[in-house]
C-alpha cells in the first residue's frame, strides 16, 4: 500500500458519513482520482480547509489495487480560491467545468498538460472574474482537444479543401465543417471564420491572453461555447448544459 504524494486540485466533495467525505481531485501525476477523507467534517480535522473545492493542495494518500477509493491522509494548502469561490458566478462556472473534466477524463490517467491548463484557468478566473465566459470557452476547447474529440476545422470534410482566411462554413451533425460549395441545403449552423480563429488562438495562448484577445467579441464567445457544448453532448450521450447540472460518474 504505497503512499502517493502529489500536487492536486480539489474538484468536488460528497458527504459519505457523519464525519467523512468522498473527494474527487485532479492530480498532477495521476489524473482524476477519487478518495475518502475520514474525519474531515470534524471541528478539529487535520485537513483544515485544504479540501475546499478548487483549492490547490499537496495531497498524500494511500491506494490499494482492490479498492476504487484511495485513502486521503494529508492535504497541505498551496493556493486557496475560497474568496473567489464565494462569488456565485465563479463557483457555477468552475463547478460546471469540473463536471466536464470528470466526465471526459478517464480515472487515474495522468496528463500534466491537462493539469497545467486547469490550474492556469483557475488563476486567470481569480485574476479577472469578468473574463469567466472566455475562460470557460478556453477550457472547453482544450478539454475536447486533449480528449481527441475536437474535429479538424481547418478544411471542408467533404472536398478536403483548406478554408480561406475569411471563408464561412456550415456545421454538420457530426460537428465537422463543410464549405458552401459542398453544402446540399440551406439549413445548418453557420460557423464564421472568426470562430476558427478563436479555436487556433486558444491553442497558442494562455487563458489570460485568450480572454484579452476575445474580450470585444462576447457574441462570438457565446456562440462558439454553445458549439463546444454540442460536441461534448454528442460524445457524452447526454445534454451538456451549463445552467443545468448533468450527471457525472461519482
Amino acid at each position: 500500500m504505497p503512499l502517493v504524494e502529489t500536487e492536486s486540485i480539489i474538484l468536488k466533495t460528497y458527504n459519505l458519513a457523519d464525519a467523512d467525505k468522498i473527494v474527487l481531485f485532479l492530480s498532477r501525476d495521476h489524473g482524476v482520482v477519487r478518495g475518502v477523507a475520514k474525519g474531515v467534517k470534524r471541528l478539529k480535522s487535520r485537513f483544515g480547509s485544504g479540501l475546499e473545492p478548487f483549492s490547490v493542495v499537496a495531497l498524500s494518500y494511500f491506494e490499494k489495487e482492490v479498492l476504487e477509493l484511495v485513502s486521503i491522509q494529508k492535504a497541505d494548502l498551496i493556493a486557496s480560491y475560497f474568496e473567489a469561490a464565494s462569488d456565485p458566478q465563479f463557483f457555477q462556472k468552475f463547478a460546471y467545468l469540473s463536471d466536464l473534466l470528470i466526465l471526459f477524463s478517464p480515472p487515474n490517467d495522468p496528463n500534466e498538460v491537462l493539469y497545467r491548463m486547469v490550474r492556469a484557468c483557475l488563476d486567470a478566473g481569480v485574476e479577472d472574474r469578468n473574463s469567466l465566459s472566455a475562460i470557460g470557452l478556453y477550457f472547453e476547447i482544450w478539454l475536447l482537444r486533449i480528449s481527441g474529440l475536437m474535429p479538424d476545422w481547418s478544411k471542408c470534410s467533404e472536398c478536403e479543401r483548406t478554408f480561406s482566411e475569411n471563408e464561412p462554413a456550415s456545421l454538420q451533425s457530426n460537428h465537422h465543417l463543410i464549405c458552401r460549395q459542398c453544402r446540399r441545403s440551406s439549413g445548418g449552423v453557420n460557423v464564421e471564420a472568426k470562430h476558427r480563429v478563436f479555436l487556433d488562438a486558444a491553442r497558442r495562448m494562455s487563458p489570460r491572453e485568450f480572454s484579452e484577445y476575445v474580450s470585444e467579441y462576447t457574441d462570438h464567445v457565446r456562440e462558439l461555447s454553445l458549439v463546444m457544448k454540442r460536441i461534448a453532448s454528442l460524445h457524452a450521450g447526454r445534454d451538456i448544459n451549463e445552467g443545468r447540472s448533468f450527471a457525472v460518474n461519482q
